[in-house]
């Protein structure tokens, strides 16, 4: 029997394809820089911008300084339009999401939330319209480690009081978290609701056949039926 449901939230909840986008070809444009040499000293510290060790106006200074561009008004524009693309995914949080979270709420299903997520991606989760819905929340920049690793999920189900095979994990399939989710017990599944709107070389996941799917939010208590 499912009695909790945990989320993704990027491309599962909400979608940073919504709106402006500032991705970092997006931040080398801005300030004329090799795309290829950017993005090689940005995904260099992807996992330090995921658990805690830069913010993200840290992380845009140490690029550029490797880059030996740096200067402090870049930093602050690139924070700046990052937190305008924020602002738009988080304001256009889909109804469909609130009443998927509604649903569970009423039927005495408890909620979790995983995510691998920067500095300013969790100011804008914790203030969102969607945070109070959560009994648990594990966010990458504060646990200090991120989705794949088995311990998110470990933790998860321990705040919750639950074992694994009673968790329905949902998300988009980014960072090999299905695969995570199946590996600590839980019964994974794949959402594609957002997937036409991601464009390369940003699409999280392809479709992956070997997991159940969910094309729209409602299809979850559909499956989570099926469990009961």
């Amino acid at each position: 029997m499912i009695k909790a449901v945990i989320f993704d939230m990027f491309e599962t909840l909400v979608s940073l394809f919504e709106g402006r986008t500032y991705f970092s070809e997006d931040i080398a444009a801005d300030f004329n820089e090799d795309l290829q040499a950017f993005r090689r000293e940005w995904h260099d510290i992807e996992r330090d911008r995921s658990t805690g060790k830069y913010t993200v106006e840290q992380a845009v200074e140490t690029v550029l300084k490797r880059l030996g561009t740096y200067s402090e008004d870049k930093v602050k524009k690139a924070a700046a339009k990052r937190r305008e693309g924020l602002s738009d995914t988080f304001s256009a949080v889909p109804e469909e999401s609130i009443r998927l979270l509604e649903e569970l709420k009423k039927r005495g299903i408890k909620i979790g939330l995983i995510s691998n997520t920067y500095s300013d991606e969790t100011e804008f989760i914790r203030n969102s319209i969607l945070f109070p819905y959560f009994d648990e929340a594990l966010i990458s920049f504060e646990e200090g480690i991120m989705k794949p690793d088995i311990g998110l999920y470990k933790k998860m189900t321990k705040l919750l009081g639950l074992k694994p095979e009673e968790c329905l994990y949902v998300g988009d399939g980014g960072s090999n978290e299905l695969y995570a989710a199946r590996e600590a017990g839980m019964h994974p599944v794949q959402c594609t609701w957002f997937y036409d709107m991601a464009f390369d070389p940003h699409v999280p996941s392809p479709i992956l056949d070997e997991f159940e799917h969910a094309d729209i939010q409602s299809d979850i208590i559909n499956i989570l039926e099926k469990y009961q």
